[in-house]
């Protein structure tokens, strides 16, 4: 039985190459993003071609409703889900000072970056116990694509830095909760090792995974 991937954001740009990866690893997908399926059926059709089954899950992470008719499409469809990628993510519209950042524009940022990721990661979480519980062999994993913004200060686009440093948070605290399940959590920044989702670390699950061409390298 072929496991299951959900990859948010992943009809274009590092989501793609994700679910690109994964397909190759042998898994089927559900792949999210927010234009109508019509528009990525040439993805859809690239990723099928890799040996994946495919399903595409449109909609907005930010909205509850959104996240909760993904999954029970996923459910509906594939009846299991081995791995969560939260991948889908937004950049300010207007990078502004952080003197001059807007309500509007934070709320617009963390609630795609990070109070969907939460509330995703808490769904999919509740699930992947429940098939642990039925199964003990079962495997699952969650991994976050986060951002060398995590840690590295840019003042034109503060809310995005915030919601980044945030995730990581979330990666820490599921990877804590989740432990005793056997479920490990990790946080990529910002791109993916494809090994990470085939569980080749097992004994690192709350983890950094800096993949940055040794930008944030510390030097003298």
């Amino acid at each position: 039985m072929k496991p299951i991937a959900f990859i948010t954001g992943g009809s274009r740009g590092i989501g793609l190459g994700i679910a690109e990866h994964l397909a190759d690893q042998g898994f089927d997908l559900a792949i999210n993003g927010m234009r109508e399926e019509a528009a990525v059926q040439e993805v859809l059709t690239q990723l099928r071609t890799r040996g994946a089954e495919v399903i595409y899950c449109q909609g907005d992470v930010a909205s509850r409703e959104a996240r909760e008719a993904m999954l029970s499409n996923i459910k509906s469809h594939f009846g299991r889900l081995n791995l969560l990628v939260n991948n889908a993510g937004v950049a300010p519209k207007i990078r502004a000072d952080v003197l001059e950042t807007t309500e509007e524009s934070f709320d617009y940022v963390l609630n795609t970056n990070l109070k969907s990721n939460y509330f995703l990661t808490q769904a999919v979480a509740h699930w992947m116990i429940q098939q642990k519980q039925e199964n003990p062999d079962f495997e699952a994993r969650i991994i976050n694509v986060s951002s060398i913004s995590a840690t590295v200060a840019s003042v034109n686009r503060g809310e995005y830095c915030v919601s980044k440093a945030g995730l990581s948070m979330v990666t820490q605290l599921f990877a804590a909760r989740l432990g005793e399940f056997g479920i490990p959590v990790y946080e990529v920044r910002p791109g993916v090792i494809k090994t990470i989702a085939t569980g080749a670390f097992p004994y690192s699950t709350g983890q950094v995974f800096m993949i940055d061409g040794g930008l944030t390298l510390s030097r003298l």
